[in-house]
């Protein structure tokens, strides 16, 4: 949280738009509760070995009603340069804790994430998500449906 708090005199400590902004992305992301929110973040500053105040939850709820967003970035004008990348991911189930726990052997379920984005802006446009045995090459046409305009120039790695 980027300049923590300010202290008045004899009253409640008053924080950025940034630190507000920042615990209800955080809240939003992780679908938590405001108390919650406040745990998640006192645990990460104390993991990063940070000593910054953490808002409570009714000054997150106040701050909520009036805090101003950032401006997103416009988007760029024209074709695009579109960049696309897949990475795996391990899913775990439930009592996935057990097994790892006791040492049994199970086949975990593996998924694909494709993602597509603009390289000027950085933003990503688009995303897939496939079990494993879809090949990389057959989702190039689902991820270039979401783009909404021309595409200049294409980029892949080799898969």
């Amino acid at each position: 949280m980027e300049g923590g708090a300010a202290q008045h005199a004899g009253g409640q400590p008053s924080y950025s738009d940034l630190a507000i902004t920042t615990a209800l992305m955080l809240r939003a992301v992780f679908h938590l509760a405001l108390r919650q929110t406040e745990g998640l973040i006192a645990s990460v500053l104390r993991l990063l070995g940070i000593d910054l105040p953490v808002p409570d939850r009714s000054t997150i709820a106040r701050g909520a009603r009036t805090v101003t967003l950032p401006r997103t970035r416009p988007c760029v004008s024209g074709a695009i340069h579109w960049l696309v990348d897949r990475t795996g991911l391990k899913l775990r189930g439930p009592g996935e804790w057990l097994v790892e726990k006791h040492g049994t052997k199970r086949r975990r379920s593996w998924r694909k994430l494709h993602i597509g984005g603009d390289a000027q802006s950085g933003r990503i446009m688009a995303i897939t998500l496939t079990n494993r045995a879809i090949d990389d090459t057959a989702q190039v046409g689902p991820l270039l449906e979401q783009v909404t305009g021309p595409v200049a120039t294409f980029s892949g790695d080799v898969a």
